[in-house]
């Protein structure tokens, strides 16, 4: 398997549109900087990936999937086993994409349509069946929800570290002051740093982070009190408040509504 360049994922002159990646990965393992010269549909039937691109990383556990535009490097962190089947698009099969770098709600239908195209290997648009099973591919990806997972990373290598920290153990109780004095960098020092780079306070970041996993855990079926606890709330009512100021919504009512988007589309 290589990685690292601009990878070259079919020849489109063989009349293949939509090539494919089966791949199982130990914890831990990272893939290099690399980028496709495909449109690439980025899931795992297991184990969630760490996706960053330029100063931007996202959660993508397995009712996810990460769209990603040909040219965009990219790189893959794997915090725990890994079942990969990704997709690769010719460039402009998919005529109106989410949006770049977005990651998308995958149905249980998309899931068996991405499994099915994974077990054929490779989509010819000569062949009946690989053109149809193709096409159905495009219609739900092109009507895909858009589910907000990302969170912004600093640049500087000091508030870089303390960010990582956080992603590591988003449920840690652990103060600003303590976090800094670990990563040898003073609180003023990375305020300063956040609020230049992100837009945004310290305290404001983790929130962010807090909730992006929240988004993992309601997915996968965990509890509202649940998910509070783990994500770092000693009252499930703080965690429902949070997440209504930044969804709009309560956890329950976002998560009923991810799903009948999809049964309206």
């Amino acid at each position: 398997m290589r990685h690292g360049g601009v990878i070259k994922d079919f020849d489109p002159k063989r009349g293949v549109s939509v090539a494919t990646l089966t791949y199982e990965y130990t914890p831990g393992f990272k893939v290099a900087e690399h980028a496709h010269g495909s449109d690439q549909l980025i899931y795992a039937i297991s184990g969630v990936m760490e996706v960053v691109s330029a100063s931007s990383m996202w959660l993508v556990p397995p009712s996810f999937a990460l769209w990603i535009p040909a040219g965009t490097r990219h790189r893959i962190s794997m915090p725990c086993a890994v079942s990969m089947r990704t997709l690769y698009f010719r460039p402009g099969l998919v005529r109106t994409p989410p949006l770049a770098n977005s990651v998308l709600h995958i149905t249980p239908l998309l899931r068996e349509l991405t499994l099915e195209a994974v077990r054929v290997e490779k989509l010819r648009a000569r062949v009946h069946h690989e053109r149809a099973l193709r096409d159905l591919l495009i219609l739900h990806l092109e009507s895909g929800t858009s589910v907000p997972t990302s969170v912004s990373l600093p640049t500087d290598k000091r508030a870089l570290a303390l960010a990582q920290a956080v992603l590591s153990a988003p449920g840690s109780a652990r103060a600003l002051a303590l976090l800094c004095r670990e990563a040898g960098v003073s609180v003023r020092t990375v305020q300063r740093i956040f609020r230049k780079e992100l837009g945004i306070d310290f305290e404001a970041w983790r929130r962010q982070v807090r909730l992006t996993k929240a988004v993992e855990l309601l997915v996968s079926g965990r509890s509202v009190k649940e998910i509070a606890y783990l994500i770092g709330y000693k009252q499930p009512s703080a965690f429902v408040e949070a997440f209504r100021r930044s969804f709009g919504t309560t956890p329950k009512a976002w998560l009923i509504s991810l799903g009948r988007r999809h049964r309206e589309k």
